[in-house]
């Protein structure tokens, strides 16, 4: 697993950023202590102490003997079965490799991209590809692939849950709740991400469908990362508001990127845009503009 690297006054304080960042408990990460602050002269404290942590491997248990299914001599189709779904569900979702952030000279070489005050990506939105002809798919068939890839894919690495798919219309929420599920997380919800794409290829792009919105959480993670950063850019909103300088966020996804932008909206005194192309698109939080 990938490993994060923080910094605190002291060491608790940095182990609890480094919970913050991966978004799994203190019992499901593992913690190295790389320097501790030291005292200085009349009790003071010099330096800062730096941790690395990650989520917690877990051994994935052995799989109960397969019965031995028949071959057939040859094949007349390209039919996914059961038994092929569950094993492409025994490799790992892939974990997305970090890339190098763009400076800010390579920012100002591309087109310029400046969102609404107060918001939100002001970008165009992208053409929909044509639905192949044929009839449109069920939302609850979509749903139900969905959870059958996410059952095996439980079961693949060993770890005990349930999922369950609630559906609005043509939006899906499918979340897998249990205990020890970080590494369907992974660090700040790169394999979470990862996970998700899958499952839209498993459960959509197989059956051809257009229509429907799907979205996956794990033991509620997206919702304690929500919470974790708006908490974080409203005290970005206090130091732009007293220092008057703007403060530049490191590139998230657009997800992440709605969030920061709806509680700034909410402020007073602050604005947001997003600036640069994905994956290196990132919000500014600047002080509001003094009308002349």
């Amino acid at each position: 697993m990938q490993w994060v690297e923080t910094t605190g006054r002291t060491v608790d304080e940095a182990k609890a950023m480094a919970l913050d960042q991966l978004g799994v408990d203190v019992d499901d990460a593992e913690f190295e202590v790389v320097e501790e602050p030291r005292p200085g002269l009349f009790g003071r404290v010099r330096g800062e102490a730096r941790v690395r942590a990650r989520v917690r491997p877990t051994a994935p248990r052995a799989k109960a003997e397969r019965r031995p299914t028949k071959k057939k001599s040859s094949r007349t189709d390209d039919t996914v079965t059961t038994d092929d779904a569950a094993e492409s569900a025994d490799a790992p979702a892939p974990v997305p490799a970090p890339s190098r952030p763009a400076s800010p000279k390579e920012h100002q070489g591309g087109r310029p991209r400046a969102d609404r005050n107060g918001g939100g990506d002001s970008r165009p939105p992208k053409e929909r590809t044509p639905r192949p002809a044929g009839d449109p798919v069920a939302v609850e068939q979509v749903g139900a692939e969905a959870v059958k890839f996410l059952e095996h894919l439980l079961d693949a690495y060993g770890l005990d849950g349930t999922v369950a798919v609630a559906q609005e219309g043509s939006d899906l929420e499918v979340s897998v709740e249990g205990d020890d599920l970080g590494v369907l997380i992974g660090p700040r919800g790169n394999t979470l991400l990862a996970l998700q794409d899958v499952t839209r290829v498993v459960s959509q792009r197989r059956l051809g469908d257009h229509d429907s919105h799907l979205r996956v959480d794990v033991a509620g993670y997206r919702q304690r990362r929500k919470e974790a950063l708006a908490r974080f850019t409203t005290q970005l909103i206090d130091d732009v508001r007293a220092s008057g300088r703007a403060s530049v966020l490191e590139p998230m996804p657009s997800a992440d990127r709605k969030v920061v932008h709806d509680t700034v909206a909410a402020a007073e005194g602050v604005v947001s845009r997003s600036e640069g192309d994905d994956p290196f698109r990132r919000v500014v939080i600047l002080p509001q503009p003094v009308d002349a």
